[in-house]
Order: structure tokens, then sequence, then C-alpha cells
């Protein structure tokens, strides 16, 4: 019976085998230049558009996921070619904003928002992804040059950074002439020159000023951008609000009269996109708060305010989770279905709230 059944065994596996040995040649037979003749245009053509669709929603996928978070002390590390010693005051936020930036353009896909042919050109989140990664960088090198590295107001600009800055102020959705990457390439190479002299103790023209009042206007920057994220992404059920413009101040005058109270709605088709910009502009957000933790680490220390500096880091942190739905829901108040905007929105504004907090710590004397 043993002897039987061995023989059975070995006789299914042998027959398995010829099978997909099949299976492979008429894989391959279809692909075989022979057969295109032998089928002709029309058939050849039809394999094509299959092959190609396939390979492009594929791609839809690889490319519609946001890269993963870096160590900006390892990153700023490996740019100082593992020299401590380099590791001056302003040289982790720089090379931490020079990081953001490749990322945005090395990423699996590369730089999306320009593309004008599949899969790029249908893929709609991740280029609001972008755009909220690219604002966040935008308003770092911005700082970079007006505060930073500037002693005070009458001092000269950075000469590396005036280039950088309006580099990555160039219009991110232009395809050719010259193109959004070879701008933010120029970019990020002049930020590599600004780096590069930041840590060479003979170039003393390359300065970065850690002190309690260029942190806080760049908190200040941070601040209005995540209150407009917070409000966009609660508007996503409707809100009806006050008009508030003016309160505070019984001078304050406006150009135009706008109602008492507004209704205020995002667009069912841009729900979606309100919540990757936020979660892009967050993401980049968490590489720049850590870097100025290292840089500013004795500033935030003598204001005894690293802690609540964390708890920011940690708020933000909360909007990078894994998203399990298949698409961004939109539920109503206390619905059966969840609204991942308005839970976008709460970890948003409580991290906008700590950094008020922060702000009003680092001005106090």
């Amino acid at each position: 019976m043993s002897e039987e059944n061995l023989v059975d065994t070995g006789g299914s596996a042998s027959a398995a085998k010829p099978k997909i040995g099949e299976k492979v040649t008429k894989v391959a037979t279809y692909y075989h230049p022979r057969t295109w003749k032998e089928k002709g245009l029309w058939w050849t053509l039809g394999l094509f558009l299959v092959t190609y669709c396939i390979a492009v929603v594929v791609l839809g996928f690889i490319w519609s996921r946001s890269p993963g978070g870096f160590d900006v002390r390892a990153t700023a590390l490996e740019m100082a070619q593992n020299d401590p010693k380099k590791l001056v005051p302003g040289y982790v936020t720089t090379a931490t904003a020079i990081r953001v930036a490749e990322t945005l353009l090395d990423k699996p896909g590369g730089y999306l928002s320009n593309d004008i042919t599949p899969p790029g050109v249908y893929l709609d989140n991740i280029p609001e992804w972008e755009f909220g990664v690219l604002t966040e960088l935008r308003d770092l090198v911005r700082t970079l040059r007006n505060d930073f590295s500037r002693s005070q107001t009458q001092s000269i600009e950075d000469k590396d950074l005036q280039v950088a800055d309006p580099k990555f102020s160039y219009d991110s959705n232009s395809w050719i002439l010259p193109s959004t990457e070879s701008e933010y390439r120029d970019g990020i190479a002049a930020l590599h020159r600004y780096l590069n002299r930041l840590a060479d103790d003979k170039a003393q023209d390359g300065q970065f000023f850690a002190r309690a009042d260029n942190l806080s206007t760049y908190l200040q920057v941070v601040e209005k951008r995540l209150g407009s994220l917070a409000q966009r992404l609660a508007s996503s059920v409707g809100q009806t609000r006050f008009n508030t413009n003016l309160a505070g101040d019984p001078n304050a005058r406006q150009s135009t009269p706008t109602p008492d109270q507004t209704q205020v709605k995002t667009a069912w088709l841009q729900i979606d996109n309100v919540f990757f910009e936020a979660r892009g502009y967050t993401w980049a957000l968490i590489h720049a708060l850590r870097a100025v933790e290292i840089d500013f680490g004795d500033v935030l220390a003598n204001k005894n305010a690293v802690v609540s500096l964390k708890q920011i880091i940690r708020e933000l942190e909360n909007t990078q989770a894994f998203i399990w739905s298949p698409m961004i829901l939109n539920g109503t108040g206390f619905a059966l279905v969840a609204n991942h905007s308005l839970i976008m929105a709460s970890y948003i504004s409580r991290a906008n709230a700590a950094i008020i907090d922060l702000r009003n710590l680092l001005l106090q004397g």
C-alpha cells in the first residue's frame, strides 16, 4: 500500500511539473515577436495595451505610498561624514531641510505634481502630500534666510539662502523649461553650500543664530499654517461660523463687507486632497521640529521648554498613523462612519495650541 502511494505521489508530482512548464511556455509564446506577426496588428496592439494598463495600475499603487520618516541627527552626521564636531548650531536644521527636499524628488515615482503621463497624471493624493511638504519646506528655508542666518534686521542676507529661497518658491507644476525638479535641485545645491560654510571655521560668513526670538518667529508661521489646515479639515462636514474678522479692535476695517454668519463646507471631491496636504505638511514639520530640538537645545532648556516641544512632536506623530480605510471617509458628527478629516483636525489643533503656549514661553524674560 505504501509503495502504491509512493508511486502515485511521484506520478502526481511529475505530472505537475509539465503543467507548470506548459504555462510558462504559453506565456512566453504570447510575447514572442513571431506570435505578434502571426496574430496580426490588432492582437499585438491589444496585448500591449493590456500589459501597459496593468503596469500603470501597479505603479499607481506603489507611487501612492508616502515615504516614511528619517532620523534627523543620523542624517546630519551622514552629511558631516560622521564628524560630530561639524554639528554646529543650525547644521541639523539645514541638513533636515535638504533631506526633506531630496525625499520630495527622489521618493518612488519621483516628483509627481507636474507629471503629464500615467500613472502620475491621475494620482491626486500624493501630489497633495507633496504640496504640503513643499509648503513647510518653503517656510523653513525662508525662515533660514530671513531670521536664523541673520543677527539683526540690518544684517546682510546669506548669499546661498538668497538663492535657495526663490528656487523652492518656483511653480510646483512646471514640467519643462525649466522643470520644477531642476529648480528644486538648484535650491538643494544652494543649501548644501550654506551647510558646508556653517561647519567651516574659516568661512565666518556662514552663520546660524539659535535665539529664542528667531525660534518664536518660525513657530508663528507654523502656528498660522496649522490653524488654516485645522479649519479646512473641520469644514469637511460644513459649519456655520460667526464673522470674527474684526473682533477685538473697534477701529479695524476690511476692504469689502462680509455677512455676520457664513456657511463653510469643503467640496466633497476636495476632502481627501485637504487631508493629504495636511498629512504632508505635518510629516515635514515633525522632522523640522526634531531638528529644532537639537539646534535650539540650550535655548529650550533655559526656558524649561524641551518637554513642551516633545509633546508637540508627539501630537503631530499621530497624524502619520497608518490609514486602514481604502478611502478617506467623511462621516458627520457622531455618525456610524468615521470622519478622518475631523480626527486629523483634532491632532493638528492640539499641536497648534501647544505651539501657542511654547511661543509665549519663549517670549517671556
